[in-house]
């Protein structure tokens, strides 16, 4: 079974501007100015907020409702990125692209979650309709993609295991559920039926499933998103969420790794550290400066806040049950802070050897973009700097414009991985599209 999906669309255009006046390497917004929004983005804008940079909620303002207005792209829009980069459109032709993962043979599988709901904020998504396509390794590029798996409940997740040449199964995070499929490299189809890892996640307001093993291959780690914004169902509907959960392979010795995380979405390994990472969505309805969204290591045993407090000892006096498992003093201060509402979902190392030096290793993270703020935020890619393997607190835009003059967005970045060749690619389940970010020197 086959798709419409064409490969490596160079000349669907799109690239970006090299220089030019949106050009900001050195600029860097601190304390109030770091808050800003959409129209202060540029590559090379540097953003740095600390905990005492937070307002107090009783001056924060009514939170606000911002609903963006998903438009087609139009055609003389730019995605700007720093000189030296191009960002071209890969393939097209998607619903709502979200995951990707390269087999150990190249092929590039990437996971579509189908149509979102009618109404509401946009983020809820019709179960059932999501699949997962595999493009070849190799391919000529007008190949269509392959449909290798239908008819699942919002894949977020997929991870190869073992790793090496030779995987047995394909593991795929659904919402309610990881199951894995039996796997051979090349394989465009499944040769069996799905094995349940992992059952009893229970639905919310926060559906994605992310899945990453460690690098010994002995732990699953899974990240859950809570089911309410605040506990506002009480600590009972919150089981098991809000964590990212640890498993054997086989989906025994389940246990937290980490807790009080209200939404951690991605998960990554740093390459030369080992250390797990994770982007984290915060509260929301505290108003457009509380609290910030947030990328951190995540400590073993950790509780991070969700939902008696944030940003450290910062309580949340909106929450009147249950009672936080550590005191205030030990919950842990994240690494990075994010612009309020900015929904950082994908992130990923750079691990090629494309980009200049100065990149190896540090973390490029997709901001997916704001829906309840006044001015907006996101909609873009942020690059954090990571040096003998700490993140500096900072966050350099990377590629901007998905934003209109008006305000209007034409595209939502979503999953950041790094191909083969070195280039970085993005999905943008917006406008159904995968982009390339490459890197080639200037000229002199």
């Amino acid at each position: 079974m086959r798709t419409s999906i064409i490969a490596a669309l160079a000349a669907v255009g799109m690239v970006s501007a090299v220089g030019g006046p949106l050009r900001a390497q050195d600029a860097m917004l601190t304390g109030a100015a770091a808050f800003g929004d959409w129209t202060k983005d540029a590559p090379g804008v540097t953003r740095k907020i600390t905990p005492a940079d937070l307002p107090k909620p009783s001056a924060d303002g009514p939170p606000t409702m911002n609903i963006w207005k998903l438009v087609a792209r139009p055609p003389d829009a730019i995605l700007h990125a720093p000189p030296g980069f191009t960002v071209t459109a890969f393939a097209t032709g998607f619903v709502r692209p979200r995951v990707m993962r390269t087999a150990p043979n190249g092929d590039l599988f990437i996971g579509d979650i189908g149509s979102y709901k009618p109404g509401g904020v946009g983020v809820g998504v019709n179960p059932n309709t999501g699949r997962i396509l595999v493009m070849r390794a190799g391919a000529a590029p007008a190949t269509p993609a392959e449909v290798v798996l239908d008819g699942l409940d919002r894949p977020f997740g997929m991870a190869f295991y073992p790793a090496g040449p030779n995987p047995r199964y394909l593991y795929v995070g659904m919402t309610t559920q990881i199951v894995r499929y039996p796997y051979h490299a090349g394989d465009a189809h499944p040769l069996g039926a799905p094995e349940t890892i992992v059952a009893g996640i229970t639905d919310g307001v926060h559906v994605t499933r992310d899945v990453l093993f460690s690098r010994d291959g002995k732990t699953l780690f899974v990240s859950v998103g809570s089911g309410t914004n605040i506990q506002e169902k009480g600590p009972e509907n919150e089981v098991g969420k809000a964590n990212i959960l640890a498993f054997n392979p086989d989906g025994s010795g389940r246990r937290v790794y980490a807790a009080g995380l209200r939404n951690p979405v991605s998960i990554a390994l740093d390459p030369r550290s080992n250390e797990l990472w994770s982007s984290v969505n915060e509260r929301d309805l505290l108003g457009d400066n509380l609290p910030p969204d947030y990328v951190t290591h995540v400590r073993e045993g950790g509780f991070y806040g969700w939902p008696y407090y944030y940003i450290g000892p910062n309580p949340d006096v909106r929450v009147h049950s249950g009672t936080s498992p550590v005191a205030a003093d030990q919950v842990v201060i994240p690494d990075v802070l994010i612009q309020p509402h900015s929904a950082p979902l994908g992130i990923a190392f750079y691990t090629g050897r494309q980009f200049p030096a100065e990149y190896s290793g540090d973390l490029f993270v997709a901001l997916h973009g704001s829906w309840n703020r006044a001015l907006r935020t996101g909609y873009k890619i942020v690059r954090i700097k990571v040096r003998n393997g700490q993140a500096t607190g900072e966050y350099q835009d990377f590629v901007t414009g998905f934003v209109t003059p008006s305000g209007e967005v034409w595209g939502r970045p979503v999953a950041l991985m790094v191909a083969n060749d070195g280039s970085l690619l993005m999905s943008d389940d917006g406008s159904g599209t995968i982009w390339r970010i490459a890197y080639a020197k200037p000229a002199r």
